[in-house]
């Protein structure tokens, strides 16, 4: 199996090997994905500056956090930042596949997680502008997005894959079950994590149940475009 060259073009057997994948794991159109890789340098840049912009809003939960604890507080600037490498080592020609699994898992879940979260306490995000509101709401959408197209540059081993999941599994255990110091470490919601909310849950609980969603999603999507990828090479040779 291989996968696109740093380019951004496909050969004519990468070509039918990603149209083969079903519609559900390679939803966007061929030309939004081109688009994406042919001008993958711009999107790493633009990613690095999401990533700056990430680390100043979590200044201050980074204040109130023990330090030892740090690499678990940024977790969407932490997404766009291992986008960013894994888009430039592949147009280096150094695709790196636990970095490419680790974007992937990262702009799926944090990609989905925030809008999820922005919808949830929609009254009590008000405080936010609105233009500050929908910012956060499309630009984290927008992460799904380029998730989706990461197909196109690895094959997704099942080690790098573990590596990922091993990577968020050990966010949401800190984060919402495990604080290892302190309180959980999840990004600041605008409530109480006591506060009653839906379905019996408590804030804590519906974000929880959020990210874990997700992750599982991440893990499905990835686990099952390998699948689809040694299949359709089995059909190849």
């Amino acid at each position: 199996m291989t996968a696109s060259t740093s380019s951004g073009r496909l050969t004519d057997r990468e070509r039918a090997d990603g149209e083969s994948l079903p519609s559900y794991l390679a939803p966007l159109p061929t030309t939004v994905e081109d688009l994406g890789l042919r001008f993958a340098w711009l999107v790493v840049a633009i990613n690095l500056v999401g990533t700056a912009f990430g680390f100043w809003y979590y200044s201050g939960q980074f204040a109130e956090t023990t330090a030892v604890l740090w690499p678990w507080v940024p977790d969407s600037p932490l997404a766009t930042l291992f986008i960013a490498l894994a888009l430039a080592c592949w147009k280096l020609g150094r695709e790196q596949p636990w970095l490419t699994a680790l974007a992937f898992f990262g702009n799926i879940v944090l990609g989905l997680w925030t809008p999820y979260t922005l919808l949830a306490f929609a009254d009590s995000y008000a405080y936010l502008s609105p233009a500050m509101y929908n910012f956060l709401f499309w630009s984290h959408l927008a992460m799904v997005v380029q998730a989706l197209v990461l197909y196109r540059i690895s094959d997704f081993p099942v080690w790098a894959v573990a590596v990922a999941a091993s990577w968020y599994w050990s966010n949401l255990l800190v984060d919402y079950f495990v604080p290892v110091v302190g309180e959980p470490h999840h990004t600041i919601i605008p409530v109480a994590r006591d506060a009653a909310m839906f379905l019996e849950a408590d804030a804590l609980g519906v974000i929880a149940a959020g990210e874990v969603s997700f992750v599982l999603l991440a893990l499905f999507l990835a686990l099952t475009i390998r699948v689809k990828k040694c299949e359709a090479a089995r059909g190849r040779s």
